[in-house]
């Protein structure tokens, strides 16, 4: 079996735990839409929604709920409600915004699975497009993302807007 390195990722997962700041999440949860440096999109009762600071596609968003759990079957029944209705609303948006042609939704539970952040748990949302699976961060260590994080945030933020 041949083996495909990406060093980048230990860099990402290096990078997102603040030292003896606490939870990364909790942290940002704290923040608001209207600071133009944060990438906060929508700000709801049990959850928020964030621009994933190293994403994989444009528009590439997290439902993160307030609680500070890594266990699913922690979250209640209002905080599952509301984590897919904020799916749907990050979908309709995304939509809106950028016509993908396709999406990538899920959570990964414990490092093992994958986790950057396996303390606090959190939905992605990656929108796709045909031919946008590449190799640069396998291969050259580049990531690819043609919009600015704050460009993103402010038309998926219009976008919510016309859907709430």
């Amino acid at each position: 079996m041949d083996k495909l390195w990406s060093p980048w990722r230990s860099k990402y997962i290096e990078s997102i735990h603040v030292k003896d700041g606490g939870c990364v999440f909790c942290n940002i949860s704290k923040d608001t839409i209207d600071n133009p440096k944060a990438l906060i999109i929508d700000k709801g009762i049990n959850t928020f929604t964030v621009l994933n600071l190293f994403p994989y596609n444009n528009g590439h968003l997290m439902i993160v709920p307030y609680k500070h759990t890594s266990e699913l079957e922690a979250l209640s029944r209002p905080e599952n409600i509301e984590i897919m209705e904020k799916l749907q609303l990050a979908l309709k948006a995304l939509k809106l915004v950028y016509s993908p042609e396709g999406f990538n939704i899920g959570a990964n539970l414990g490092k093992v699975s994958g986790a950057g952040i396996d303390e606090h748990i959190h939905f992605h949302i990656v929108p796709r497009w045909n031919g946008d699976t590449n190799f640069m961060p396998v291969l050259g260590e580049v990531k690819i993302i043609s919009q600015d994080l704050l460009v993103t945030k402010e038309k998926l933020i219009e976008a919510y807007r016309t859907l709430i």
